[in-house]
This record gives C-alpha cells, structure tokens and sequence, in this order.
C-alpha cells in the first residue's frame, strides 16, 4: 500500500504530477482539433482538410522526434525534458490563434507535433521508468487512470470556452495553461532521483528483467504490434461514429455511444490495477487486443444495430484502456529498465507515423469501397498486432 507521505514527498508524487499534466497536454493539444480546427478554417479561408492536416503534420513531426526525446529522458530526466515540451506546447497555442498563413500554420503545427513527442504518455512512461526503474509498470497503471479523464474534461471545457470567448483566445488561454501550470509542475514538481536498474521490485510484483536485446527480431515484432494498432484507435475516433450513423443508427445515441469509450477505458485500466497487476504485460496486450477482435467479429455477425454498437464501443474502449498501459509496461518487461525511455521512445516514433496516416487511409477506404471495407481493414490490423505479440516470447 503506498502512503501518503510517497505521494507528497516521495518518488510515487511524479505519478498526480504527470497525472495533471497528462490532462492538460491532451486536453489542450491533442484532443481539442475536431472542436477547433473547422472554427480555424472558416475564418482563415482553409478547407477543412488543410486545416486537419496540420494536425497529421503534427503527429509525424511528433513520431519523428520521439525516439530523441527517449534518450534524453534517459540522459537527464524527464524534470529537465518534459519542461520543454509543456513550453514548445504553449508557444504552439499561442502562435496558432495568430497563423494566418499557410506555411506558418503547418510549422506551427510542427512545433506542436515536437511538443506532443515530449508531453504526453510515451515520455511520461520514460520519466517513470527512470525513476521507478522495474518497479515502473503500477505507477504506469496509475497514471494512465488519470490521463484516462483527459478527454472527459477537455471537450466539455472547449465547448464552453469557445461558446464564451471564441476560438482564439481559448487557445490563448490553453497556452498559458501549459506554460504556468503544466512547465512548473514539469520543472519543480517530480521527482530528480534515479532508480537503480537491479531496484528489486516492491509488494511481491514481478521483476521486469531484460530478456531479450532491444535490436533483434523481437523488438521488431513489438514495434510492429504496436504500430499496427496505433491505426486502429487514431482511425476509428475519426471515422466511428460517421460509419454508426450513416449504418442508421440516431445521432443522438451515436453521441451516446462515443461517450461510452472514455469510461471504459478507464473502468479496464482500474481493473488491472486491482486484479491483474502481477500478470506479465504480454499477457495483457494479447487479451486486449484479441478483445478487440472479438468486437470486430460481433460486428461483423450482428450488423449495425444499437445494441451491437453500444457492446463494440464498450470492448474497443476496454482494449483501448489495456494496450495504452502495455505501451510502457511491455517494453519494460521484454527488454528491461537499463535504457528504457529510448526503448519507449522508439517504439512510439512509428506508431505516432501510423496515428497520423491512418484518418485519411480510412477516409479514402471508406470513400472508395465501403464503411465494411474500411473497418474490415482496421479489423485486419488487429489481427496482425495479435499475431506480432503471440510470436513473442517472454
């Protein structure tokens, strides 16, 4: 049991720490385009495909430079790095609400895209990983039940500011949000120490010992299983709920159902906390992701009914919540915590590049064939991530 003193003084305060700043890198940057960006293309006289696509240059400038922002966390520490991402985040904020030209509106996204690659999980999950060393995967765990709120507070906050003082100074005030909350707590608030990479594990927990050489085939297969996934949710939150409605299904509950993703994330992620935190990661991922599956196939043989969306929501949002934890606990477990957050980082470089692409393959897909073909394709890609992580071995 962790007391209250670790959270307040000891190493466990990085885990409410990154928790805030999980909320506010996601709420402000990641999650806010599909409320803002169509705000930003009427007035700049965008199309609103320009205008998201700033985001996808986003993502890939994010991919591109994760693996570096790994090995600088492992180097000096995400109190030294992660200050800078909350920063390059504000500026971005800041800068977008005045980027009237095209150009300046794609580099700013850039520089967004860099601030993501040192905001959100996949350098979180390095900062635990030093601190914490083998003992990382329940402090992993716990943060991912904060961040798992991040949508819940960011869309209704967004409305309500935009509806209040309009899309540019909301963007004003989500850069100030970053730069004198999140860079302060990033800066002064975790913890600077290291942990040990021989740390035994605390409360009975498995040890994450490196078994395998994070260069041969089996990083291979985990940097694929993951980046196969990473299609899946980046494509489908764009894409769902369109594909419900046009099936027939009222708009109405559509909203409904999107709701339901979010709490079922979280509701998976506090399962494992409790039952299942002395299970190997491997474990994890491979019933997460044949969980999905099994969704796709429910979908398959039942049709679009709402009964049958409401079941798909709710097990695409419990794989979803499962496979963000198996993001930093699987690299741990598999290779160790000695050069943990390039590990991580290089891992997340290619499935940031798959997130980025994978809107507007499934927006042609479905444009060019079918919505089936479209999810046929994403239910493809979980097999093939299944498939990956089967074939390795602990």
């Amino acid at each position: 049991m962790i007391s209250a003193r670790e959270f307040l003084v000891g190493p466990w305060r990085a885990v409410p720490v990154l928790g805030v700043t999980q909320v506010l890198a996601w709420g402000t940057i990641f999650y806010t385009p599909v409320l803002m960006l169509p705000l930003v293309a009427a007035e700049r006289g965008f199309s609103l495909t320009f205008a998201m696509g700033g985001f996808s240059v986003g993502l890939l400038a994010a991919g591109l430079v994760s693996p570096k922002v790994g090995r600088l966390i492992d180097r000096y520490g995400g109190h030294r790095v992660m200050p800078f991402g909350s920063l390059a985040g504000a500026l971005g904020l800041f800068a977008l609400a005045y980027a009237s030209h095209p150009a300046a509106y794609y580099a700013t996204w850039v520089l967004l895209g860099v601030a993501l690659a040192a905001s959100l999980y996949d350098p979180a999950f390095a900062t635990l990983g030093r601190i914490f060393g083998a003992r990382a995967r329940s402090p992993i765990t716990a943060l991912t039940l904060i961040g798992g709120f991040a949508s819940t507070v960011s869309w209704p906050v967004t409305f309500v500011l935009l509806q209040s003082v309009g899309w540019k100074t909301t963007y004003v005030i989500y850069a100030a949000a970053l730069a004198l909350i999140a860079a302060p707590l990033h800066a002064f608030a975790l913890p600077r120490t290291r942990a040990e990479i021989a740390t035994r594990p605390a409360d009975g927990a498995p040890a994450a010992t490196a078994t395998r050489s994070p260069a041969g085939p089996v990083f291979l297969l985990v940097i694929a299983a993951f980046s196969a996934y990473a299609f899946i949710p980046s494509g489908l939150s764009a894409h769902l709920l369109a594909i419900f409605e046009r099936a027939g299904i009222d708009a109405g509950m559509v909203v409904l159902i999107g709701s339901l993703f979010g709490p079922s994330q979280v509701a998976a992620r506090l399962c494992e906390f409790i039952f299942a935190r002395n299970v190997h990661p491997l474990t994890i991922v491979r019933f997460a992701i044949a969980l999905l599956t099994l969704a796709f196939v429910t979908l398959w043989i039942f049709g679009f009914s709402t009964a049958v969306a409401v079941v798909f929501a709710i097990m695409f949002g419990a794989a979803n919540g499962l496979v963000t934890i198996a993001r930093g606990a699987v690299p741990l477990a598999l290779f160790g915590p000695a050069g943990y957050g390039r590990n991580v980082g290089r891992i997340a470089g290619p499935s940031l590049i798959v997130t980025a692409v994978a809107p507007v393959v499934l927006a042609f897909v479905s444009e060019r064939a079918s919505d089936a073909a479209a999810l046929g394709l994403a239910a493809a890609l979980a097999v093939v991530s299944l498939g990956c992580f089967l074939a390795v071995r602990r």
